[in-house]
């Protein structure tokens, strides 16, 4: 099994950063992908931003372009979301997800582990 663990949330406001921080714990050798994916109130959960370990290749969804950033250097077992110029209709609960798979994808049905979930609020 592995566990995951989101930290970095909180209240911003409109064009601010948060830097939101997953940290992978158990058999973690079995996670080739990292992704987060969020959900707004009264909303579906969508995908965020995803990294390959093994190579460093990254996806994003075209709404955070240039904002959300996954850094490739990240520490072992841990991936950091740089969240920048950040607006309201980014706020919602930002979920950490990890799969075996070797691409990173968009379905959530795929993923294997998740975690508890951190809330980013931003305020206009």
């Amino acid at each position: 099994q592995v566990q995951l663990v989101e930290s970095g949330g909180g209240l911003v406001q409109a064009g601010g950063s948060l830097r939101l921080s997953c940290s992978a714990s158990g058999r973690t050798y079995s996670i080739v992908t990292m992704t987060w994916f969020r959900q707004a109130p009264g909303k579906e959960r969508e995908f965020v931003a995803g990294i390959e370990r093994s190579g460093g290749t990254t996806k994003y969804v075209d709404s955070v372009k240039g904002r959300l950033t996954i850094p490739r250097d990240n520490a072992k077992n841990t991936v950091t979301l740089q969240t920048n110029s950040l607006k309201p209709e980014d706020t919602a609960v930002y979920y950490c997800a990890a799969r075996r798979g070797m691409v990173v994808v968009d379905t959530s049905q795929l993923y294997d582990y998740w975690g508890q979930g951190t809330q980013v609020t931003v305020s206009s």
